[in-house]
Parts: C-alpha cells; sequence; structure tokens
C-alpha cells in the first residue's frame, strides 16, 4: 500500500518508501529531485518528444523500484513461514530496506551531479538487480536482510539520479511535462499494481517478488546506455560523513527497539543499541552543523511550522507502514486470506486515498491547511481505532472493507497539505533541499515507526502468552495471542494518527496564501 503527499499537486512523482509511501515534489526541476540539488541550469534536453526508449528505461526503473516495496509487504507471511523468521528478523526484512533508501537517499542525488546522473543510475540499477538476485535466492534471514539492505542502496542511488535525468533528457515544456507526467504514473501504477502483482507471485513463491526484478533490471540497463544522454552538475562535498552517520544511528535504534521485545529490555546489547543509536544521532547533528555542504541544512528549520510540517510526515510515515504491515499480516495469518486475496483488499485504500487527496488538492488554497491536516489526522485516528476491534471471526466486508476506506480518505486529506506546508514560504532554489527532507523523513519515519509499533506488538503477544515466530509453530491460543497483538499494533498506530491531529492543530500555521506561493514557486523553480 502507498501513500504520496502529492497526490494532488500538478505535477509530482514519487520515489519509494519501503512501504510504497512516497514524497517527490515534481517542478520541472531536477534541483527538487533528492540530493538537495544543484545550480547550474540546462535551458533545453535534447529530446524533443517524449515517447521513446528514455522514458521507458526511467518509468521502467520508477515502477520497479515502487513495486519492490508493495509486494514485499504482502510477502512477509510466506517468507516468515519458510525461513523461520523471528518477528524481529520479519521487520528488519522492511526496515534494512527503508534505512537504507531514506538514509542515503540525499547522498545518492549528490553522486550523480558529481559523478554523472546517467552513470550512477546504471550503477544503482545494477546494485538493485545484483541485491535482488541475493534476495531470491536467500535461505537464511541473514542473507535476505543483507540483500534487501544493498536493494536500498541502490535504490538511493537511482531513484533520485533518475528523476533527475527525466528534466535533464527532455526539452523544456510541454514534451518535459509529459515526460514527468508519465514518470510519476509509474507510481500510482506501482502502488496498485503491485497488490495484485505481489500477491500473484507470492501464490507461486516469495522468492519470485525479488527474481523478477532481474530481467527488468538487465532490460534497463541495456537500454540505458544507448538511451540515455549524460548529465552533471557542478561537484560539491558529498557529505559521507553524514550519511553513514544518519543510517547507522537509526538503524542502532531500531536494532534495539527490535531486539528489545524478544530478548528482553534489561538486555546490555539492546540498551547498548538504543544508548548508541542516539548518540551517533547526536553526533550527526554535530556535523552537519560545522559541514560545509550538509545533506541537512539547519538553515531550512528556522521555522516551527515547519519542524512541525516534517514531525507530521514522519508521523504519517509510520502510520501507513505500520497498518501496510500489521494488516497485511492479520488477514493472512489470523483470517486465513491468501497473498493475492490479501493484496485484493487493499486496493479499495489506494481507490479512496486518490480521491481524498483530488479533493484535498482543490481545498488547500481555500482553507486552512492544518485542519485539513487535522481533519486527515481525525479520519485516520476513527478508522484505525475501527480496524483494531477485529478478531479471528472477523469478515471483509463488514469489519474490515470500511476502515479500509476511512483511512485511505484520512491519508489523502493529509498528505497532499502536508507537502505543499514543507516548501511554503520559501525560495524556489530551497524546493528541492526541504522536498527531499520531507522524503527522507516519510521513509526513515516508516522504519522507525515500525520497529517501535512492532516491539509493542511483540511485547504484547508475548505478555498475552503467544511465541514469536512462523505461525505453523504456533498453537491456536497463540495464534489468538498473535492477532491480538498485531491489532495492538493497529491501536498504537491510531494514537500516532491522535499526535499527529495534534501536532497540526497546534503548531502548524501556514495559510492558504502560503500553500499558493509554495505551487506557484514549485512552477517558478528553476531546471538544472
Amino acid at each position: 500500500m502507498g501513500t504520496n503527499p502529492n497526490a494532488g499537486n500538478r505535477r509530482t512523482a514519487a520515489g519509494h518508501p519501503a512501504d510504497g509511501a512516497s514524497i517527490t515534489v515534481v517542478n520541472e526541476s531536477p534541483e527538487a529531485s533528492v540530493g538537495g540539488g544543484s545550480s547550474s541550469v540546462v535551458e533545453n534536453g535534447p529530446a524533443t518528444r517524449v515517447l521513446g526508449w528514455a522514458i521507458v528505461v526511467l518509468s521502467a526503473l520508477q515502477l520497479m523500484v515502487v513495486l519492490d516495496g508493495t509486494v514485499v509487504n504482502l510477502a512477509l507471511a510466506r517468507l516468515q513461514d519458510d525461513l523461520g523468521l523471528t518477528d524481529s528478523g520479519r521487520t528488519w526484512v522492511i526496515t534494512s530496506y527503508a534505512l537504507a533508501f531514506g538514509g542515503l537517499m540525499l547522498l545518492g542525488g549528490r553522486l550523480g551531479d558529481s559523478f554523472g546522473r546517467k552513470r550512477m543510475f546504471m550503477f544503482g540499477v545494477a546494485l538493485f538487480t545484483f541485491a535482488s538476485l541475493i534476495a531470491g535466492v536467500a535461505t537464511t534471514d541473514s542473507i535476505l536482510i543483507f540483500a534487501r539492505g544493498l536493494q536500498g542502496v541502490g535504490a538511493a542511488v537511482a531513484s533520485p539520479t533518475a528523476f533527475a535525468l527525466v528534466a535533464t533528457t527532455f526539452a523544456a515544456g510541454p514534451v518535459r511535462n509529459q515526460a514527468f507526467a508519465i514518470f510519476a504514473m509509474m507510481t500510482a501504477l506501482g502502488s496498485v499494481s503491485g497488490l495484485l502483482v505481489g500477491g500473484a507471485l507470492t501464490e507461486v513463491s516469495w522468492r519470485w517478488i525479488f527474481l523478477i526484478n532481474i530481467p527488468i533490471g538487465l532490460l534497463i540497463l541495456a537500454m540505458s546506455r544507448r538511451a540515455l544522454p549524460e548529465s552533471q552538475g557542478p561537484r560539491r562535498s558529498l557529505d559521507v560523513p553524514g550519511a553513514i552517520l544518519a543510517t547507522l544511528g537509526c538503524s542502532a535504534l531500531v536494532y534495539g527497539l527490535t531486539q528489545g521485545a524478544e530478548g528482553g529490555w534489561d538486555s546490555n546489547l539492546v540498551v547498548g543499541a538504543i544508548v548508541t543509536g542516539f548518540l551517533v544521532l547526536g553526533i550527526f547533528l554535530l556535523v552537519e552543523r560545522n559541514a560545509d555542504n550538509p545533506l541537512l541544512p539547519f538553515v531550512l528549520f528556522r521555522d516551527r511550522d515547519r519542524v512541525a510540517t516534517f514531525a507530521a510526515i514522519a508521523i504519517a510515515g509510520a502510520i501507513t507502514m505500520c497498518m501496510a504491515v500489521f494488516v497485511a499480516l492479520f488477514v493472512q495469518e489470523i483470517l486465513g486470506f491468501s497473498p493475492l486475496q490479501a493484496g485484493l483488499s487493499f486496493v479499495p485504500f489506494a481507490f479512496a486515498l486518490g480521491i481524498a487527496a483530488q479533493i484535498a488538492a482543490t481545498l488547500a488554497v481555500k482553507f486552512q491547511p492544518r485542519w485539513l491536516v487535522a481533519t486527515g489526522g481525525v479520519l485516520m485516528t476513527i478508522g484505525l481505532g475501527w480496524a483494531a476491534q477485529m478478531d479471528q471471526s472477523s469478515t471483509y466486508l463488514v469489519d474490515l472493507l470500511p476502515p479500509i476506506l476511512v483511512v485511505g480518505a484520512g491519508v489523502g486529506t493529509a498528505v497532499v497539505p502536508l507537502t505543499l506546508c514543507a516548501v511554503a514560504g520559501v525560495h524556489s532554489t530551497e524546493i528541492g533541499p526541504l522536498t527531499a527532507i520531507a522524503l527522507v523523513a516519510q521513509t526513515l519515519g516508516g522504519a522507525l515507526g515500525l520497529a517501535v509499533v512492532g516491539a509493542f506488538a511483540t511485547s504484547r503477544t508475548r505478555y498475552l502468552g503467544g511465541i514469536s515466530g512462523p505461525v505453523s509453530d504456533m498453537t491456536d491460543a497463540q495464534v489468538v495471542f498473535l492477532g491480538q497483538g498485531y491489532m495492538f499494533a493497529i491501536a498504537i498506530a491510531a494514537a500516532l494518527a491522535a499526535l499527529l491531529t495534534v501536532v497540526v492543530a497546534l503548531w502548524m500555521r501556514f495559510t492558504p496564501e502560503h500553500v499558493a506561493q509554495a505551487r506557484a514557486a514549485q512552477d517558478a523553480a528553476p531546471v538544472i
């Protein structure tokens, strides 16, 4: 299940968050691409028509990355049963990708600027494809988690450079607009089709959700050599220490949280991991404050409203990630859905989100953005609270479909004004860095949120008398306790939605005029 906070913008595209959730404003400028942008200007790309191998190659990469995030959620139950994963190992299948992708995304964009976008695009695709092969043949949890992290690294390089290549490959004007529209369409297509393709492939074998990437990746590489022109921006300091520290700090926190729920919170290893995570993130902030060209420019956080907006985006990422994972697990392991049935059950969510996002895009310039976001937060709270009442006797039409529609409407109502507020009131040259940071906030928010909520779910299951691991190893009573743990996770997600509502209502004070200015700034942003 995916979330695109730009779903109502006039020109949008998305990267990939591990759950299919994604944020990338398309303003006809790779300056808005992940990586903070660049200052050089390209007045015209070489392509004067949109239809051709270049857009096929770039769109195929976008589709592959979005699909990969969606299908893994549906395969988790089969993965856990086949490989004997613990609950913490299952969580790492998702978070290893999200941490690598979110933590290295800003660096990936700068690598394209410095060493050539086509070159780094092909490197990212090759790495993603190779990692997919490793994941597809993995026989242990360690190999699979390593491969997922490697996929995240590949996506962190390929996705932002693909976005930049759309702008530098196509001529300014209608042709470039059409190219961005096609590129953005792949996000919506991938989010919905991933529910169907992922379910169908998992029915055969979970390995195919990774192996299917190999022929696609090889075709992208073969066509890229001739279809894509090379381009690059000015070389700047890459801030590799910042990227590594952010990724390691978040990874240490996730490790401590996931292990604590299973091994005990008083374990020296767990306490050490959590303390180390916070210390490393503290060092990251110090490094960024003193860096010549930081990945996280503190000047962009000079007002409370924007900080509240980024906090809300991170919380929204956690909510959608937790819903996607725990509802998918519940319907398969407790209600007995097949992977394909689980995928089909989420399709109404995507349609509700899309409709609500279109409505919110219109209302965002007429009403206070915080009240639109708060309305979305209330809808999410109601829907998730409703869904948290399910048990093993629940049915789809009565107990799951209505809350899925309500949550989808809530997400769609909230994410459009949130994304516009992220870039409200800034110069067009700052749109790129802010948009990139918003995507990172959503991605890392999803990873950390899943770790925290997953720890609570596992602790709840164990408290009731359940165990961690494959359902096939559990008694009937333990399966019931497992389901109650999943519903506890959904209830926590409802509490997060309530927190989001409070945060934006109290601290996000952008006006409809700010939103209108943000849209105008997106249109006026220079093309690099």
